[in-house]
């Protein structure tokens, strides 16, 4: 069993769309998502990367980015699940629909159609007791998709041996066939007009068990959500599940199969249908052929075997295609656990088929399994001129074909390609990652070149191999001393610290004075380059400033100090003024006064004598 977390949905509805809120729980963490009606593959924002990966294996570029973010494309995703499957951080995701089927298991019946391919995911104990843990989840029918499958395959080889004048492209996988639809409509004319084992299975279910009954098919495939939203479906399967959903449910259920009694399916598929799931079954159900390597059937399995025989196929050819878009055919599924290899999961279902071979069938049979398929081309701008292309190329620096790289990191197979996305809006000039770096390397050169620090850089013995022009201007010095030793300018000190491992970092004060400057040097070495880099501040100016306001400082204290004595100087003097000036006043006062004295005498005595005169 896959230890998987437990998943909780809830649906809410309104007039325009479906939003399903899940909530994932890994030891506390919790995440949310979005996506609208139909959607079977969306992008969990808060976990993309920026990486492009999805944009590489996209097998029909249904990936936009936005901002660096990856959003699928409904109109143009086919649901193959390779983005699901290859997303290294887990960023794509696909709708599920467990609640969805436990809201069926209400009604009183409800039937399980399973995929062949779960033989490659048990062992043989674990498939005999498979039917009775679906019947705990609460499924009244359990069977294999297989027998939906025989008929299928039977119907599939009448009308191409019926009609041998064009190949023919069988229908089982519905990623081809939406493939076909949006990408290569000139072909849907010889898509064999057959329903897929699931659906024909579920009218089988459903014609023997009644209308009322519901069927939900488990399988290794995303595409199959999608092929059962289809209008024409919707009457025959109710719900789709992954491998991965299906165990998602058991843990959540806490069922084990180990504490699961053994037990059969409800019916037993016929012929050589268990082979289905892998490359040339169809045709080896259908009697058609065993021959790899028969001239009229070719059997394909991956995206890009099936693209180049799809764009080569003859027109007048008899060849029946099978073909599989995962790589090996459905037992590579992206719904399914990847716990075994993909070698041991084929080689179990080969010894599963070959022991137990279906029953011979009898004259039961599925009414009319034909069906029709339409084109849903992507409409998208047809002309794009070749001026609009030169335009987006030269904004990334690649007019020039030697700058054409065709590196395919952006996810696009070549630059004209990458182009084309981005004037469809899919692609943005910014995912080309030379030209990013290119970028990179020139804002960081710019700021270099136009520091007004000087930077020097040398190599492991202490030689010149690179310095700005601020350095240069600092040591008076010119590019010609490129490949010289540092000591022909400076004392190398410093850089002989870091090449003998005594210190890491250097930060000091030094006065050059053959310069006539005064630098705040910081020295560090670059480990994986094996070079040391110096970087010098100017700080002479600051220097200079600083000692003169020194001097200001001290002549300013001088100073005062001389016109504090002076002020002293001045006050004794004037007190020394002050006091003769108040000496000599006193004295004057006092010769007034005694010579008013002296004159009021005279008059007495004059007064005096006319008296007695």
């Amino acid at each position: 069993m896959v230890a998987l977390y437990p998943v909780k949905a809830r649906v809410t509805r309104n007039a325009s769309r479906v939003t399903l809120h899940t909530t994932r729980t890994k030891k506390g963490e919790k995440q949310t998502m979005i996506q609208k009606q139909g959607q079977v593959i969306y992008t969990n924002k808060a976990a993309c990367q920026d990486c492009y990966r999805c944009v590489r294996v996209c097998p029909v570029k249904a990936i936009q980015m936005q901002k660096g973010q990856a959003f699928v494309v409904e109109k143009r995703c086919i649901s193959c699940g390779t983005c699901v499957r290859e997303c290294p951080q887990g960023a794509k995701s696909f709708r599920n629909d467990i609640e969805k089927a436990i809201a069926l298991l209400s009604h009183n019946k409800v039937a399980a159609s399973i995929a062949p391919s779960f033989v490659s995911l048990f062992g043989e104990w674990e498939r005999a007791s498979l039917p009775s843990a679906l019947r705990k989840l609460g499924f009244s029918y359990v069977a294999e998709t297989a027998a939906g499958a025989y008929y299928v395959a039977k119907k599939t080889g009448e009308i191409a041996l019926k009609n041998r004048n064009h190949p023919h492209i069988c229908t089982a996988c519905p990623a081809l066939v939406s493939y076909v639809e949006k990408y290569m409509p000139e072909l849907v004319d010889i898509l064999v007009p057959v329903m897929s084992p699931m659906v024909a299975h579920g009218k089988y279910i459903k014609e023997k068990l009644g209308a009322d009954t519901k069927v939900i098919f488990i399988g290794p495939c995303m595409a199959k959500k999608a092929e059962a939203d289809r209008e024409e479906n919707r009457q025959y399967i109710d719900c789709v599940l992954t491998f991965t959903e299906l165990f998602e449910w058991f843990s959540r259920e806490e069922i084990n199969l180990e504490r699961c009694e053994e037990s059969n399916f409800n019916e037993e598929p016929h012929g050589d249908s268990r082979y289905f799931p892998l490359t040339g079954g169809l045709a080896r159900t259908a009697a058609m052929s065993n021959d790899i390597l028969d001239i009229n059937f070719l059997p394909l399995s991956g995206f890009d075997e099936i693209k180049e025989a799809l764009e080569n196929i003859s027109p007048d050819s008899m060849t029946l295609i099978e073909p599989l878009f995962c790589h090996q055919g459905c037992i590579n599924g992206p719904g399914i656990p990847k716990e075994k290899n993909i070698f041991q999961r084929r080689l179990e279902l080969l010894h599963y088929a070959e022991k137990n071979k279906g029953t011979v069938a009898g004259d039961e049979s599925i009414s009319d399994i034909e069906i029709s398929f339409h084109c849903e081309e992507i409409s998208e701008r047809k002309e794009i001129t070749e001026e609009e292309i030169r335009k987006v190329l030269e904004k990334t620096g690649k007019t020039r074909e030697e700058n054409q790289l065709n590196c395919g990191a952006c996810g696009y197979p070549s630059c004209r390609d990458k182009a084309i996305a981005v004037i469809q809006g899919m692609a943005e000039p910014e995912m080309c990652i030379p030209y990013m770096r290119r970028l990179a390397e020139q804002r960081s050169d710019k700021i270099i070149e136009t520091s007004p620090n000087g930077i020097v850089i040398l190599d492991d013995k202490l030689n010149i191999i690179s310095m700005n022009p601020a350095f240069r201007q600092l040591f008076m010095c010119t590019e010609s001393i490129y490949g010289k030793r540092i000591s022909y300018l400076i004392d190398p000190e410093p850089f002989e610290k870091l090449a003998s491992g005594e210190e890491n970092f250097i930060k000091t004060t030094v006065k050059h004075e053959a310069y006539n400057i005064v630098c705040h040097e910081m020295f560090y070495k670059l480990e994986q380059e094996r070079q040391f880099v110096g970087i010098f501040v100017n700080i002479t100016t600051t220097k200079d400033s600083q000692e003169k306001l020194k001097n200001l400082r001290a002549e300013t204290i001088k100073q005062s100090r001389e016109l504090l004595e002076h002020q002293i100087n001045m006050a004794q003097e004037l007190a020394k003024f002050l006091g003769e000036s108040t000496a000599r006043g006193e004295e004057l006062v006092q010769n007034l006064v005694r010579l008013a004295e002296e004159k009021e005498d005279q008059k007495k005595d004059r007064w005096l004598k006319d008296m007695y005169m």
